[in-house]
């Protein structure tokens, strides 16, 4: 195979199964690479994390789900979790299985005071930036996509919500707690405990926004 082959085998395997990167493949070039040996061409490469020159301020993690194949046919397919973090913005890594590995390779880089952890409401996520740095360093910030992304599951009065909405995006937890603790629905109940969950990781939006 030659390098170029090679380069764009891999390319094309980062972004899709290795049975589709064989279809596409055949489609783009002509040639017949079978998904299997796709398979092993990227287990052989040795893929090193990146290593951050500067200081690292901004930490981002989050957590998916990827299908596998089962070696037993018939069997049906298994979905296992994977963690993904990102460094600065522009540092990524992807452990399937390996926290300590996610944990060891962000606490290797060099670590500002302070640098700020965001992340969504999932308690795994949390529990892993517990492992990172010193908890002095840690600002710990709740992603506001997700924060509204709950809010909203609530329904009920589109006034309410949107009231809602400012209040989070200017940090005001009690009074947005005030707003929806009356409210008798489980919905309504789960993200009041939401947000009493992370209710200091909830800040000022607007005013970062500036």
């Amino acid at each position: 195979m030659s390098p170029k082959l090679e380069k764009n085998a891999l390319i094309i395997c980062a972004n899709e199964s290795y049975k589709r990167a064989e279809e596409d493949l055949w489609a783009m070039t002509g040639i017949k690479i079978s998904h299997s040996t796709l398979q092993r061409l990227v287990q052989k490469q040795d893929l090193d994390l990146p290593e951050s020159r500067l200081g690292i301020q901004e930490v981002s993690l989050d957590g998916g789900k990827i299908r596998l194949r089962t070696e037993e046919k018939g069997k049906p397919c298994e979905w296992k979790d994977y963690k993904a973090v990102c460094l600065n913005g522009t540092y990524i890594g992807a452990f399937f299985q390996e926290n300590q590995v996610l944990i060891d390779w962000v606490n290797s880089q060099k670590l500002l005071n302070p640098f700020f952890c965001t992340g969504d409401g999932h308690q795994g996520i949390w529990n892993l930036f517990e492992d990172l740095g010193e908890p002095d360093q840690r600002r710990e910030i709740l992603d506001w996509y997700h924060l509204k992304e709950n809010l909203y599951k609530v329904g009920g009065s589109l006034t309410r919500l949107k009231k809602g909405e400012k209040l989070l995006w200017s940090g005001k937890v009690a009074e947005n707690l005030e707003l929806f603790r009356g409210l008798k629905k489980k919905v309504a109940q789960n993200f009041c405990n939401y947000i009493e969950t992370h209710k200091n990781r909830i800040i000022n939006y607007e005013y970062y926004q500036i």
